[in-house]
C-alpha cells in the first residue's frame, strides 16, 4: 500500500513518511479544534451535535493539514493535493452524458515530451476559420475526455502537460506493465473507454490488448514493434 501511495504521489520514501505524519497530526489537530469550537455552543441533541461536528471538521481539516505541513516541510505538496481535491469535486462526474451525447474517456499513453498529447488536448481551428473558440472546445469536450495520462518515464514532459490541464497521471513500471494485467484496475478506476498511444515506446502486453479490443489507437508513424526498430521514434523517423 505504501508503495502504491509513493507511486501515486510521485515522492521518495522520506517524503512519504513526512506526508503521512502530516495527515496524522493534522487530523488530530482538526478533531481537537472541532470539539473546542462546539464547546462554544450549547447543543443537547446528540444527532445535531454530530452533524455540526462533521461540518466543522470538514472546514477545519484543510486548514489544519496546511498548518501542520509547514513544520514538516510539505506545504508545497499539500497545496497541490488540496487544489486537486477541489478540482475533482467541482468536475467529478457532473454528467456522463451531455446533451444526450455520451462522453468517451480516453487514456493517453506517452513516453516523452507529449507533443502528440498536447495536440489532442488542444482542439484545432475549425475549417470555417472560426479558430480555437470556446464553442469549439465545448463541442470537442462533448465527444471525448482525456481522463488519464499514462507514462513510463517519471521526468517526461507529458507529465507537465497533464499537470497544466489538471489531468490525473499514472507512472508505470516496466516489470509490472509486462507482467500481465497489473494496471488494468487503474484504468477501470478512471472509467477508460479507449487508449491512445501517443509516442509510447513500449510494446503493449497481450492482457491490455485483450481488455481493450479494437479500442487502442497508435499515433506512432510506424506499426510497432515490427517496423519501428530500436530508437525509431520522434525526430529519428523523418531522417530515414
Amino acid at each position: 500500500m505504501l508503495r502504491k501511495l509513493q507511486e501515486k504521489w510521485k515522492v521518495n520514501g522520506l517524503q512519504l513518511i513526512l506526508i503521512l505524519c502530516t495527515f496524522a497530526v493534522g487530523g488530530s489537530l482538526c478533531g481537537w479544534a472541532g470539539r473546542k469550537v462546539l464547546t462554544l455552543f450549547s447543543i443537547d441533541n446528540k444527532i445535531a451535535w454530530l452533524v455540526l461536528y462533521i461540518l466543522v471538521i470538514t472546514i477545519l481539516w484543510p486548514l489544519s493539514v496546511l498548518l501542520i505541513s509547514i513544520p514538516f516541510g510539505q506545504l508545497s505538496f499539500f497545496k497541490k493535493y488540496l487544489s486537486k481535491i477541489v478540482a475533482r469535486l467541482s468536475t467529478k462526474k457532473t454528467e456522463k452524458k451531455i446533451s444526450g451525447e455520451e462522453i468517451i474517456n480516453i487514456a493517453i499513453f506517452a513516453s516523452g515530451a507529449g507533443s502528440n498529447a498536447e495536440k489532442i488536448l488542444t482542439p484545432s481551428p475549425s475549417p470555417t476559420g472560426e479558430g480555437n473558440t470556446k464553442h469549439n472546445r465545448e463541442v470537442v469536450a462533448k465527444k471525448f475526455k482525456v481522463a488519464l495520462i499514462v507514462c513510463n518515464k517519471p521526468g517526461a514532459g507529458v507529465l507537465q502537460i497533464a499537470a497544466t490541464h489538471n489531468i490525473p497521471t499514472l507512472i508505470i513500471e516496466k516489470e509490472r506493465f509486462f507482467n500481465g494485467d497489473a494496471y488494468l484496475e487503474k484504468l477501470k478506476k478512471h472509467n477508460i473507454d479507449f487508449i491512445v498511444l501517443a509516442g509510447f515506446l513500449w510494446k503493449v502486453p497481450a492482457p491490455l490488448i485483450k481488455a481493450y479490443p479494437k479500442k487502442i489507437i497508435n499515433l506512432h508513424p510506424a506499426l510497432l514493434p515490427k517496423y519501428g526498430g530500436k530508437g525509431m521514434y520522434g525526430i529519428h523517423v523523418p531522417k530515414l
